[in-house]
């Protein structure tokens, strides 16, 4: 293909129609449009419900969940997240996007330092899968927010809510990312490997930084006080995100790579990866459920969530794929492996912020902890289920994924490989 060089990068001379309409963005903008369509589904529940109508008004003005509903419609409260919501699929795809880019960054850095050169050729591809899927999470939180609540939040900057918080961090990592990718793709090689070790310290404090948010906006919430005491959850969500970033790693290699000559030797360097991070995740949740709150163990492992922990997240994300990578040799089970620990991965994240709501408590003055409900009486076990405007958000969201990589690689190759050694 005919290329122009700007500031030593290649671009290639593609035709818009070629480069907006091709099949792979098509189908991503049917899932940007049923993002839309949720993110509709959204905003009329929150600011258009009946719950707020006249109707609901006329019926019963007094009742408790009417007046609640009033006072975050007006007061402009609703979409943030506060630690007297439970959370929504929005926060579990944000969490899940953002730590799964994070560490696809940070492997891929990881290898530029350790000298694996078969994952060099591929690693402007995957840089951009990276950050890709951190534009997809902050996409998410971006629609739980919802415009008008952050337009009131850049009017009151509260520097302690979770939007403020976030920026600085997100304004720092994303450009040193992109930098990272601009020396990939003007073979400027060497300068890339002095770069990968701040791009690996700035990937881990993705993660450490983000577990702080957390911890801070829910920390005085009885329910998720896993976050303050139990400080080795940290790992968890630091090792899981690793096991699903060579998912994605394992896919984006079967598609764009499976026809050349170095696609065996790329994916058993996957395959092995994630037989070494599938074995320490299995060890995790052996000897995390022993040391985290009792409670919350045995609502995961034993109460109405058991089902998905041992069906969707044990089975998808450690048995299946421990037993399709465990021999070498062929690629196609690592990804049936990469897909198996991309779905599982989500489940984790929803059972954790799933239980993380299962039974909050709030500690009001006068009155001691208490359980609580959402716009409703209090029940000793507490779960809302997935909206459909939250799932179609979280499926449009691999739309947004989807459409920055075929941006970058439909301008820059970037999912070729790359010979500069």
């Amino acid at each position: 293909m005919e290329t122009l060089v700007l500031a030593g990068v290649p671009i290639n001379k593609i035709s818009l129609r070629r480069l907006l309409f091709s099949k792979t963005m098509l189908v991503a903008y049917v899932l940007l449009a049923l993002a839309l369509f949720g993110i509709y589904e959204l905003f009329a529940l929150r600011y258009m419900s009946g719950a707020v109508g006249a109707h609901a008004a006329g019926i019963d003005p007094t009742a408790p969940g009417l007046r609640e509903a009033m006072s975050q419609a007006v007061f402009g409260t609703v979409g943030e997240i506060t630690r007297t919501q439970p959370w929504t699929l929005l926060i579990a795809n944000y969490m899940y996007m953002i730590y799964t880019g994070s560490g696809v960054i940070f492997l891929v850095a990881l290898a530029e330092m350790a000298h694996f050169h078969i994952v060099g050729k591929a690693a402007a591809g995957f840089m951009v899968a990276g950050v890709a899927l951190i534009f997809a999470g902050l996409f998410t939180i971006a629609t739980d927010l919802n415009m008008l609540n952050m337009h009131w939040m850049l009017l009151t900057p509260n520097f302690n809510a979770g939007m403020w918080l976030m920026l600085p961090l997100y304004c720092t990592y994303i450009p040193f990312v992109f930098f990272e990718i601009y020396l990939l793709l003007t073979n400027k090689r060497d300068w890339a490997r002095r770069l990968a070790l701040p791009i690996l310290v700035l990937s881990i404090g993705v993660d450490l930084i983000e577990y702080y948010i957390q911890a801070k906006l829910f920390s005085m919430n009885t329910a998720r006080h896993l976050w303050t005491e139990f400080p080795l959850l940290t790992f968890y969500f630091i090792i899981s995100a690793f096991v699903t970033s060579l998912g994605v790693m394992g896919i984006n290699t079967f598609l764009v790579h499976r026809n050349k000559p170095e696609y065996e030797s790329l994916m058993n360097r996957i395959r092995q990866a994630m037989l070494f991070f599938v074995f320490i995740l299995g060890l995790y949740e052996i000897v995390g459920y022993m040391t985290v709150d009792k409670d919350w163990a045995f609502l995961i492992l034993f109460g109405p969530f058991s089902v998905v922990y041992f069906a969707g997240y044990i089975f998808l994300t450690l048995a299946l794929p421990f037993l399709f990578i465990l021999r070498p040799g062929k690629p196609v089970l690592t990804v049936f492996a990469s897909i198996c620990v991309l779905v599982g991965g989500f489940f984790g994240r929803y059972l954790f912020v799933y239980g993380g709501n299962a039974n909050p408590m709030s500690n009001r003055f006068g009155t001691g902890y208490e359980r609580y409900d959402f716009y409703s009486v209090a029940e000793s076990f507490h779960y809302v289920s997935p909206h459909l405007g939250e799932i179609l958000i979280v499926v449009g969201s691999v739309g947004v994924a989807m459409i920055i990589y075929k941006l970058f690689d439909g301008l820059f190759s970037v999912g070729n490989f790359r010979e500069h050694y």
